[in-house]
């Protein structure tokens, strides 16, 4: 007769082969239990299987069907190691129902196949109580192949929209319904321009000039210097917007107001405004949120190389779930921008696409004001990349000798730097850029639109000025060449208006 959890050797004094495999494998369940590191090892091996096994199983198997093999297999990993019960069976001969030696076999009870209450959130080791008093087995969450399978597809979708990046934005309001249609006059302004390349000036003097200055400007103490120069040397009126150019579109929409009101009951004379950059988008929503205010003040607006429709690098910078968040890059610009440049971080999120997508929408460019968008493609040839800009002087002590202070120009190797963007908007995006903004996005819908062949990057603006060639048109005569094309396209736009009321 036997017993549960006893094996007999039979009548014979010598164990038998049987026997001895059968110790073997009674002696293995019991090393892995008193040895602490084996039993570490086995069910590290155990759960990693059963990870990997899950994050990659074949997600086209029947529901049913995949269901059902992953409770088998849950049982099967859970009485890993278990301790295994030898029971004997009396060996059958021919013509004989007993024999005097006993085969052993090795048999799991159904009771090592007990489960114990699932951990929720991560995976854990348990010990598994048996009858005969031994432990060892070990149990898995039912949530880690979940988890696993989160987590890789959570890597997946960031992977895929840090490669996509702002490919379905850039253009947005060229393809957005009830937006007019443009019209380009760039022939005439290359006509304008080179009247005033040969002494002709045909800006008016019955209004006021006002320069809005771009993003960061406030580092740059030569921004529209020169133009405002020029501009007083003719007789005109200009003035430079005092903004703090690293804060919000709206904080400085309402100064821009303030600006034009001042301006205006302070002379008796309406504003053409010119905005560089974000400047220009500044003086945009200016009009756009104070248009009652500013109708009779605000005689037409020029924009600049201006992001009106959204900027891809601000966009790709701060747009969330890409693998840029794992090394955290929106923190960095806040370091760069509120710490170092003592500016506002909503400054650089009011450029992107989806703080433009929402503005636009809901308040809208006065149709009956004159507007000219002027944008430029960057130049990038290999000889723009290993150019240095000169982007400020500085000016030395004079020695007793002579009266004059000698000056000391400033370098950096800016224009290079918008030449390496804009070749990689244009390798990523295959867009013409000026660097920082696309020629698609600085187009205003209903404007005016000026298209350049000469390339000329997003910085030019502010130090062609300093660069002495007077083989091509500067800064300042782009300016008025804008300005006067403003002129032009407001004395058509209130004939127009004229004859409509008539």
């Amino acid at each position: 007769m036997k017993e549960s959890g006893i094996t007999k050797r039979g009548e014979s004094g010598n164990p038998s082969v049987e026997e001895n495999d059968g110790l073997i494998e009674r002696l293995i369940p019991q090393l892995f239990t008193s040895v602490p590191v084996l039993n570490e090892a086995a069910s590290y091996v155990a759960q990693t299987t059963s990870y990997f096994t899950s994050c990659f199983s074949d997600s086209s198997v029947d529901p049913d069907l995949r269901e059902l093999r992953n409770s088998a297999l849950h049982k099967e990993e859970l009485v890993t190691l278990s301790s295994r019960e030898p029971t004997e069976m009396p060996s059958r001969t021919s013509g004989k129902k007993n024999s005097s030696s006993t085969q052993l076999i090795i048999s799991e009870p159904p009771e090592a196949a007990i489960e114990t209450p699932p951990v929720p959130t991560e995976v854990s080791r348990t010990t598994v109580e048996e009858p005969s008093g031994r432990s060892g087995g070990l149990q898995l969450s039912k949530n880690t192949g979940q988890n696993g399978m989160s987590i890789f597809q959570g890597l997946i979708d960031r992977a895929l929209r840090t490669v996509r990046g702002s490919a379905d934005d850039i253009g947005w309001l060229q393809s957005a319904s009830g937006m007019p249609s443009v019209e380009d006059r760039t022939e005439r302004f290359v006509e304008i321009l080179e009247d005033i390349r040969h002494g002709i000036h045909r800006l008016p003097n019955s209004v006021v000039y006002l320069l809005v200055p771009g993003l960061f400007s406030n580092h740059g103490p030569l921004y529209f210097v020169d133009t405002k120069t020029k501009f007083s040397k003719m007789g005109l009126v200009c003035h430079i917007a005092k903004i703090h150019s690293e804060a919000s579109v709206e904080k400085n929409a309402r100064e821009i107001k303030d600006y034009v009101e001042e301006i205006y009951w302070g002379s008796g004379k309406r504003v053409l405004i010119l905005g560089h950059s974000k400047g220009g988008v500044d003086a945009a929503a200016a009009l756009s949120l104070y248009w009652s205010d500013l109708r009779e003040k605000v005689a037409g607006l020029v924009l600049a190389q201006s992001p009106y429709g959204g900027s891809p690098i601000a966009s790709d910078i701060l747009r969330e779930g890409q693998l840029g968040d794992y090394v955290n890059v929106r923190k960095l610009m806040e370091i760069l921008i509120c710490k170092v440049i003592k500016g506002d971080m909503q400054a650089l999120e009011d450029l992107t696409y989806e703080r433009r997508k929402k503005f636009l929408m809901q308040h809208h460019m006065p149709a009956e004001l004159p507007v000219v968008s002027f944008h430029t493609e960057a130049s990038i040839s290999p000889a723009v990349l290993a150019t240095l800009s000169r982007v400020a002087h500085a000016e030395l002590p004079a020695p007793l000798s002579t009266a004059q202070a000698a000056k000391l120009p400033v370098v950096i190797p800016l224009g290079a730097a918008m030449a390496a963007c804009a070749q990689l908007l244009q390798i990523r995006y295959r867009e013409k850029s000026d660097g920082l903004v696309t020629c698609r996005d600085a187009e205003v819908p209903g404007s005016t639109v000026v298209r350049p062949k000469r390339k000329l990057d997003h910085a030019w603006m502010v130090y062609s000025s300093l660069n002495g060639d007077t083989s091509e048109a500067d800064a300042a005569q782009v300016c008025e060449a804008l300005l006067t094309l403003l002129v032009e396209v407001g004395q058509k736009k209130r004939h127009q208006l004229t004859n409509k009321d008539e």
